[in-house]
Parts: C-alpha cells; sequence; structure tokens
C-alpha cells in the first residue's frame, strides 16, 4: 500500500468516526426532547458517513479505478446529507 492510500484510508476512518459519533449525539438529542430536527440532523450525517465509506470499500475494490464515479457518488450522498443538516439547522422548532 502506499503512502497516499494510507492517508486516505486512516482520513476516511477517521471521518467516519467523526460521523458516527455525530449520529449518536443527534439520536441521544432526540430521545431526550424529541425534536424532528435531531431526526434531520442524525440523517445527514449518516449520509455522509455512508459516502465516506463506500467511497473507500470502493476506491480499495477497484484498486482506485473509475474515479470520476466514485467522485460523483462520493458527493451526491455528501450533498444530500449536508442538504438534511442545513434542513435541522432550518426547521429546528
Amino acid at each position: 500500500m502506499q503512502l497516499i492510500e494510507s492517508l486516505y484510508l486512516v482520513s476516511s476512518a477517521a471521518l467516519i468516526i467523526a460521523g458516527l459519533t455525530m449520529v449518536g449525539l443527534a439520536v441521544r438529542a432526540y430521545v431526550q426532547t424529541r425534536r424532528r430536527a435531531m431526526v434531520h440532523l442524525s440523517l445527514g450525517f449518516v449520509l455522509v458517513v455512508a459516502a465516506a465509506a463506500a467511497t473507500m470499500i470502493s476506491a480499495f475494490v477497484n484498486d482506485f479505478g473509475s474515479t470520476r464515479s466514485l467522485l460523483l457518488v462520493n458527493s451526491g450522498f455528501t450533498t444530500f446529507g449536508y442538504v438534511f443538516v442545513v434542513y435541522s439547522l432550518v426547521a429546528y422548532e
């Protein structure tokens, strides 16, 4: 494994851990407050984590080939995830 691949693996893992932490905190906040905004927030971070995980797995499985489709899937999932995050902030009651 090359250095750049190792760095990509470590940074993706860090993003996944941080994102799942945010999901857990948002779910806990929903349980405590019953605010729907926390559900949207957790869904947003789930999509961001899914983008990072799916891209990382696909990149290693495909030996970092077809980068255009990997980037398209990553940016699509990430964009929809952040739409949910922004909506949770705008729709907060």
